[in-house]
């Protein structure tokens, strides 16, 4: 069994592979609750035992992280409470992918992962990820797997937080999909406001993109991340793949075995 952990600014979203590359379970964690080694080990076992998995099954652990300060405990607690040195994607190591930005170093690992699952779903075809998140990110990859740059935008609970907290009265509000953008109430101003305004930043950076990158050419448009479900029936992706990042840690894995 092998154990993939994307340790995001929000979460951290874990999944359990078989040795096919199989997806056998998944799981979410505070990342704010990520405070010592002992914490992360002890929750890891537990989840592992509570989804009928012992945790002398694991072999190995791959790990992608965008919050350096996590990173520490969770290496230790994978050295502690399973005996295994994780694999930790970063810059040097084997991805299949020439990186074509100014400076390589500052992708972030988990956009690199989805771009490795990506171009092993559509080899040779461009593609585009749209990562849902604590951000919401736009990455483009071209059919050569050379990973071009993209985009960066306040995600939705960001951009709901930052109208609760430099407004008096605005509350915060569930942030759901709306049939429609006129609201009746301040909560269904909020709500469509948010899930509107993502649809049409999403559709806009995606065709600029497409134009700029790709020359019109055809490609896939790729949703993934925590809230890409919430977009369903917009006809803004071509392919849906929640759990694209935990896909990408499995492949960059088997190519640094």
């Amino acid at each position: 069994m092998i154990l993939c952990l994307d340790v995001g600014n929000s979460e951290v979203h874990g999944g359990l592979f078989n040795a096919n590359g199989k997806l056998v379970f998944q799981f979410r964690k505070n990342t704010k609750n990520v405070n010592s080694s002992d914490e992360m080990g002890l929750f890891l076992k537990l989840v592992l035992r509570e989804n009928s998995v012992e945790p002398t099954s694991i072999k190995k652990i791959s790990i992608c992280t965008v919050v350096p300060g996590a990173l520490h405990s969770i290496k230790n607690a994978c050295l502690k409470y399973f005996s295994i040195r994780p694999f930790v994607l970063k810059a040097g190591t084997k991805t299949g992918l020439k990186i074509k930005y100014n400076n390589p170093l500052e992708v972030g690992t988990d956009r690199i992962a989805n771009a490795i699952a990506s171009t092993h779903m559509f080899p040779g075809e461009n593609t585009i990820n749209v990562d849902l998140g604590t951000a919401t990110t736009f990455c483009a990859i071209n059919s050569k797997n050379e990973y071009l740059g993209g985009a960066i935008i306040p995600g939705l609970k960001i951009s709901m937080k930052s109208l609760v907290s430099n407004t008096a009265k605005l509350p915060s509000v569930a942030i759901i999909p709306k049939q429609f953008t006129l609201g009746k109430t301040t909560a269904e101003n909020i709500q469509s406001g948010l899930y509107w305004n993502h649809i049409g930043a999403i559709r806009e950076i995606t065709k600029n993109l497409k134009n700029e990158c790709f020359s019109k050419k055809k490609c896939k448009i790729i949703g993934t991340g925590g809230f890409t479900r919430l977009f369903e029936g917009t006809n803004l992706f071509d392919h849906f793949e929640p759990n694209l990042v935990l896909n990408g840690l499995f492949l960059a894995l088997k190519l640094n075995s």
